[in-house]
């Protein structure tokens, strides 16, 4: 039976900068454009979290039954390392996701916008059929445009407008640069995964792309989230820039990718990546409360 540390683990908390960063980004444009919800902004956090941590369990059910795991070089999955039972991954899964509809739900009648039912029920199958169903998209490489819509443009958009009612450029520029630097974190392990998803057969869009040409998309993503900071600054107040102070952690990330580290060597270039993104968000929020 899994202990709570590997239930935590198979979590991989890591990865929850990702859904910090879209929620307290937009949060910042909300403050800076309009007045804030606190209600409202405390759910959306619920929904992104439960949501990534849902989809974190949803992946580790659907890899180990189909044994995508077995030459897995990262930290430890439940079903893959025999540590948990498929049923109790999936529940686990199952329970997040319900707790994200439930949040959502509340989101919909406090504001009214009942279309965002809708918003919710992509997001939820987004997150289901990344490695989940008989035609997983992440199998086919479609994973990092699905992460950049929803942990990217979604969540910060969607954060915005249930407390705002309205989306200015302001927002799409900040889910932009949120979105690159989401879509960088699932490059960075997708390129750790390399070797092994090509022998299980995931043709992930790091497979497509090849070591080298994936190594420069991470680079890519990178610079695409810092123009998408200074998009936000000169929409909003040049304090925005602040944002940029994430480039402190992504040299090392950049260094390791650019000289060709493989395998293992690859997870602190995750964790770095992650702590960028919500480097980003704080750089932004703060520049947006100084501004204000």
């Amino acid at each position: 039976m899994a202990t709570i540390a590997q239930w935590v683990e198979g979590a991989r908390p890591r990865t929850l900068p990702a859904a910090v960063a879209p929620v307290l980004a937009g949060t910042a444009v909300v403050w800076f454009e309009a007045q804030v919800v606190p209600v409202l902004a405390g759910l959306a956090l619920l929904i992104t979290l439960a949501l990534q941590v849902g989809v974190n369990y949803a992946n580790d059910y659907s890899d180990g039954i189909r044994g995508t795991d077995d030459a897995r070089v990262g930290p430890l999955r439940l079903v893959g390392s025999g540590a948990a039972r498929p049923k109790q991954v999936l529940a686990a899964a199952i329970g997040c996701f319900l707790i994200a509809a439930m949040a959502g739900l509340a989101v919909v009648v406090i504001t009214g916008a009942w279309w965002l039912l809708f918003v919710g029920a992509a997001a939820i199958a987004a997150a289901w059929y990344y490695t989940g169903g008989r035609h997983p998209y992440g199998y086919l490489g479609l994973g990092e445009l699905f992460v950049f819509v929803f942990f990217g443009l979604v969540a910060v958009t969607g954060t915005v407008y249930i407390q705002a009612t309205v989306v200015s450029i302001t927002t799409w520029w900040t889910a932009i640069a949120i979105g690159a630097l989401a879509c960088a974190i699932l490059v960075a392990n997708n390129l750790r995964d390399l070797d092994g998803d090509r022998v299980s057969g995931k043709r992930t869009m790091a497979t497509r792309l090849g070591d080298r040409n994936t190594r420069w998309f991470f680079v890519g993503l990178l610079l695409v989230a810092g123009l998408g900071v200074i998009g936000v600054a000169a929409n909003s107040s040049w304090w925005a820039l602040l944002g940029l102070l994430m480039g402190v952690f992504l040299l090392g990330p950049v260094r390791e990718v650019l000289r060709g580290v493989t395998g293992p060597k690859l997870i602190p270039v995750l964790k770095q990546t992650g702590a960028a993104e919500l480097a980003c968000a704080v750089g932004i929020f703060v520049g947006m409360l100084i501004a204000r």
